[in-house]
């Protein structure tokens, strides 16, 4: 499965990562490489609680770039 992350480094500089399509998906790391290492973990996890809870995998997020 292939889930699209957000990274922004915040004033600390801590990278947060987050999974737009699973709500609440949200890790961190002291650099970018860390922040994907943890989300992918995160997401795993994520995951296998909704498969263990027979919940559905929200959809994708369809998402558009647009010039202004």
């Amino acid at each position: 499965m292939k889930s699209r992350v957000l990274i922004e480094q915040d004033e600390d500089g801590v990278f947060v990562a987050e999974v737009p399509s699973l709500p609440g998906c949200v890790s961190q790391g002291a650099t970018r490489p860390e922040a994907l290492t943890n989300i992918r973990e995160a997401i795993s996890g994520y995951l296998e609680s909704l498969e263990e809870h027979n919940e559905p995998v929200p959809p994708a997020i369809v998402e558009e770039i647009v010039e202004v």
